[in-house]
């Protein structure tokens, strides 16, 4: 494996210029291709001819690996197992494995969070039987945006603790996809499921 020095240069693919340049290599912040972070000051290929990052050379991989791990840390919490129930007959009546659950969990979180009229809907959810029981399985999220999405729900819901915004959204997810069918809401995420199966 070749380790590049600040200052080396080497002829790369540039995706912007689409073609062989000459890059550079300086210490850069480089952007996730989604959008939804940077890794600060990693050594990167820079164009000569366009200023943009051509290439990443695998020393800087590690920096990358542990950057997006920071992005990906798990919220985790312990509901009742007819919760986990609960979230294993939506996936299945969406026509997905109980493995899709995470996803949908993540879905509503993200859909209610940056909807505050259905927020506030979540806080009634929670005086229901249902919302009760010992809680005694496990239920975990990762995701880059799954923290920022979270606080933001806490702040629309009124719903300070983490377990029990984390039960609102099952039982919001029971509404929608078991009691009382939501067919636009269904037909979207079958949608989902068959994108991603």
């Amino acid at each position: 494996m070749k380790i590049y020095k600040v200052g080396d240069e080497k002829t790369a693919e540039c995706a912007v210029c689409q073609s062989f340049q000459t890059v550079v290599f300086q210490l850069r912040d480089v952007p996730f291709n989604d959008g939804t972070g940077v890794v600060k000051n990693v050594v990167a290929g820079v164009c000569k001819t366009c200023d943009s990052v051509a290439v990443i050379p695998f020393q800087s991989v590690p920096a990358i690996k542990r950057q997006l791990e920071s992005q990906r840390r798990a919220v985790e919490s312990r509901v009742p197992a007819h919760m986990i129930d609960i979230l294993n007959l939506a996936s299945a009546r969406l026509g997905a494995a109980p493995d899709f659950v995470p996803l949908l969990v993540k879905y509503y979180i993200h859909q209610l969070a940056v909807n505050p009229s259905a927020a506030v809907q979540l806080l009634p959810l929670l005086t229901s039987e249902l919302a009760t029981g010992l809680a005694n399985k496990r239920l975990s999220l990762k995701g880059r945006e799954i923290h920022n999405d979270i606080s933001e729900l806490k702040s629309l819901s009124n719903i300070a603790n983490t377990t029990e915004l984390l039960k609102g959204v099952v039982l919001a997810i029971n509404n929608d996809i078991l009691v009382n069918p939501d067919t636009h809401r269904i037909a979207l995420l079958k949608s989902f499921v068959a994108t991603v199966a």
